[in-house]
């Protein structure tokens, strides 16, 4: 059965595994295999359990291997596995952006070739020690009782022209649109990306705290039009129904605007538990795996076979640009620029 740690009664099992850990940590580098648990499995996961945790339920009763995760943010998460080096009694570190990923790159391990070879090439990593198991497109949602799709612009630049002053939000402190900047960064340089934010700031952009509360905003009418990730409005639809005035829309131009962002998961290095990590992998990219995230999350499924769940728009329909996941992990530059610019504390 699994279990979150700190969240349910399992705290005895997690403080054993913690002194075997520990132990194993003692007098220099354990053995990636060390003491290996064959009947367990610890994941770190920045995921948000409401979505994740049936599925990892579901690999506890169909495999037999008992699950302790821990659940935080991807920050949370990466930080802890840098404090803990060696000493981790992580197996899996499962998060939802390139970023975590980069952030803890060195302490995870290459992964089999099948596992690789289950998902296309730009989402996985180039040094073979991740993988994408699902991914989340950059959208513009737009409030349909203001205006048609016809009325949208072609490229996420065009927001910076005067008709759209004022009617524009976005949550430029989150992760997903830094992620977004860090792409304007890759693929326009920086000075062409400084010019956007500074437009989005002259041309009176409103700033959300999160995802959710742009789209709420552009359901009210604050503001007519989002940049979001594509799931938060299909939440949305799924509580109020179809009625709910905003629909997403991907941009036409192969740019920014139309990023795609990884979800991804890599084993430790150190992991104690390498046989059910592999094991644990390999499900999250099979085909009921891609289904119950796609079904369930609305994520896009990326192995298995599984289809996009039937609100999503096809992948081969979305001119997503060409860029690296793992350029898009170190965010630090794009913070500094923001700040630089005004749009971020």
């Amino acid at each position: 059965m699994s279990s979150a740690l700190y969240a349910r009664p399992l705290a005895v099992a997690w403080l054993l595994l913690l002194v075997v850990a520990l132990l194993a940590g003692c007098g220099g580098d354990r053995a990636p295999n060390a003491g290996e648990r064959t009947d367990s499995l610890v994941i770190y996961a920045a995921r948000n359990e409401n979505l994740v945790g049936e599925l990892i339920e579901l690999f506890d009763e169909t495999t037999g291997i008992e699950t302790l995760v821990k659940y935080g943010s991807t920050s949370e998460i990466a930080s802890t596995l840098n404090e803990e080096g060696a000493n981790s009694p992580a197996d899996v570190f499962y998060t939802r952006d390139p970023g975590g990923l980069l952030a803890v790159s060195e302490l995870l391990s290459p992964l089999p070739d099948d596992i690789l070879d289950s998902v296309p090439q730009w989402a996985r990593s180039t040094d073979g020690n991740w993988v994408g198991v699902s991914a989340r497109a950059r959208v513009v949602v737009y409030n349909t009782d203001r205006l048609a799709e016809s009325d949208l612009p072609q490229s996420i630049e065009d927001f910076n022209k005067p008709e759209w002053k004022g009617r524009v939000g976005w949550s430029p402190t989150s992760g997903p649109t830094q992620t977004m900047v860090t792409a304007m960064r890759i693929l326009w340089g920086e000075e062409r990306t400084r010019r956007w934010l500074e437009g989005m700031r002259s041309n009176g952009a409103t700033a959300y705290a999160n995802h959710t509360a742009t789209v709420a905003g552009v359901g009210s009418g604050e503001v007519d039009v989002g940049l979001v990730n594509h799931y938060y409005l299909l939440r949305f639809l799924d509580e109020r129904g179809d009625s709910f005035p905003v629909r997403n829309y991907h941009l036409p131009h192969n740019g920014p605007g139309n990023l795609l962002i990884v979800v991804g998961a890599g084993i430790l290095e150190t992991a104690q538990n390498r046989a059910n990590a592999e094991r644990f992998l390999r499900f999250l990219l099979s085909e009921e795996a891609q289904r119950h995230l796609t079904d369930r999350a609305y994520d896009y499924p990326l192995a298995g076979g599984a289809a996009p769940n039937a609100a999503l728009t096809p992948l081969d329909q979305i001119r997503r640009p060409d860029v690296e996941q793992a350029q898009l992990g170190d965010v630090r530059p794009t913070e500094r620029l923001m700040r630089e610019v005004g749009v971020i504390p």
